[in-house]
């Protein structure tokens, strides 16, 4: 990859960490991305009516996203295009992290502040939200009237300035904080958004009759749905609902000495720019035996147990709707998810420099050195040899480095959507990972150069694996 594209796959990536504080955002920035070079939008709740040759993306929740690309020729044409029943080739990541959300009643008031009362979601490094200029993202439903009629509206809402923040306890107060800092998530993790008294003197929300009253109705501090209604564009009345969450105001960036450090990262953007890329002609798709896929979810960060998560019948209902688009035989699905093949992208342990000891002696990912297969006996990834085998045979036959990963046997394994999507969908599925130090932290690390590596990865596994599975067998 030459210096100027590895510029531009940086820069295009910083870009969309940057447009996505949260799932909701990563979803319409990905969505606008694929729009941008011709995707076309299906609706679940409604008929499809795909066509050959072109590539489509469905949203659900709008906090998920499947995209996909699909090329049909009748076998009197090309015995090698894709037919029905042939394989999906998947990139699969997730749009959530670990992060505080707004409780339904976030009003706090406590010795004369105005605290916004939020709930841990995920594992996160929370002692690592302290003292950070934070802000609010997500999305709202806004009630709307137009001649007569009223109607109701998803809009995403983001407050770019720092309005909050969760301010530590002074080492005077607390001598034995630097013993073991414990976090008490109920009581300590409270943001403050402003003061009583400043508030009340706000010449503009006490002149628009938004002063902070204590009463039994109010469930959020005016103060903050105002900010949040300006934003819309719409009355603080107009807003019905919303789902926010506390983000940092810090921009993503490329950092440290040697600018060699991405700040913070993630591997939806890696997936979506791969497929982009991978179908952007038709020359990519010339060679293509099957349907190239992206499918980002939701809910990953809290077991994927959700109508939008990896635990629903999501793929399976794309998969399904895809495959009946072209056939009305039901046995062409089960064949064609025996023919497809996964790659669950996640991130993954790097040897931390100050904790050495946490990983295992022959299973140290660095950074700088290439996507890391994870593998662990116990299924919780379901990578295996098969699977490792493919991965692994890409990145060679195009000078990709490649790493191995498992856990030591005395500490317990993460997880990540594949073992979810092999049990549930019953597809061949191989977990893999950028490296990255500070995981779950406000402010996660990786490398310049794996984001290189990582698109470069996924981007070969769309171009070859069709090729690739031909070679292979197994239950014959």
């Amino acid at each position: 990859m030459a210096d100027t594209e590895v510029c531009s796959v940086v820069s295009d990536f910083i870009d969309f960490l940057n447009a996505s504080p949260t799932a909701f955002h990563a979803v319409d920035e990905a969505k606008k991305r694929l729009q941008k070079v011709g995707y076309e939008q299906v609706v679940e709740r409604e008929d499809w009516k795909l066509e050959a040759g072109k590539r489509y993306f469905l949203t659900r929740n709008h906090s998920t996203i499947v995209a996909f690309a699909i090329v049909f020729y009748p076998l009197i044409f090309c015995m090698l295009k894709y037919v029905v029943g042939n394989g999906f080739h998947i990139v699969g990541a997730h749009t959530d992290s670990p992060c505080l959300k707004l409780k339904p009643v976030s009003e706090v008031k406590r010795a004369g502040y105005l605290a916004v009362g939020v709930q841990t979601y995920g594992g996160g490094l929370w002692h690592t939200w302290f003292d950070r200029d934070l802000t609010v993202a997500g999305r709202a439903m806004i009630r709307e009237e137009k001649g007569g009629s009223v109607s109701y509206s998803h809009r995403l809402v983001r407050i770019e300035e720092p309005i909050m923040r969760v301010p530590t306890l002074a080492s005077h107060l607390d001598r034995g904080v630097n013993d073991g800092f414990k976090v008490n998530t109920q009581s300590h993790l409270l943001p403050v958004l402003a003061t009583s008294v400043k508030v009340e003197l706000n010449k503009e929300f006490a002149e628009n009759g938004l002063a902070e009253k204590t009463t039994n109705k109010s469930r959020h501090h005016a103060f903050l749905l105002q900010m949040i209604a300006n934003k819309l564009r719409c009355q603080p009345d107009q807003i019905c609902d919303f789902e926010l969450q506390a983000c940092d105001t810090q921009p993503s960036i490329v950092a440290n000495a040697a600018k060699e450090f991405i700040f913070p990262e993630g591997l939806t953007i890696f997936a979506c720019r791969a497929l982009i890329d991978a179908t952007s002609s038709d020359n990519d798709l010339e060679n293509e035996s099957g349907v190239r896929m992206v499918a980002l979810f939701d809910h990953e960060e809290v077991g994927s147990n959700s109508a939008e998560g990896a635990g629903s019948l999501a793929m399976l209902d794309a998969l399904s709707r895809i495959t009946y688009s072209f056939t009305s035989a039901s046995k062409m699905l089960a064949k064609a998810i025996q023919r497809s093949f996964l790659v669950s992208a996640d991130m993954a342990h790097a040897l931390h420099p100050n904790y050495m000891e946490k990983h295992e002696e022959s299973h140290q990912p660095k950074l700088h050195r290439g996507l890391v297969i994870k593998h662990n006996a116990n299924q919780r990834y379901a990578t295996n040899a098969v699977t490792s085998f493919i991965f692994r045979e890409i990145a060679v036959k195009h000078n990709l480095p490649i790493q191995d990963f498992v856990v030591r046997n005395d500490m317990p394994c993460g997880s990540t959507i594949s073992p979810i999507l092999a049990s549930g969908v019953g597809i061949c599925t191989v977990d893999v990972g950028a490296p990255q130090l500070s995981m779950h932290s406000i402010r996660e690390m990786c490398a310049v150069d794996d984001v290189k590596h990582s698109y470069e990865h996924f981007k070969a596994f769309f171009h070859k694996s069709s090729q690739l599975d031909t070679k292979i067998s197994v239950d014959t």
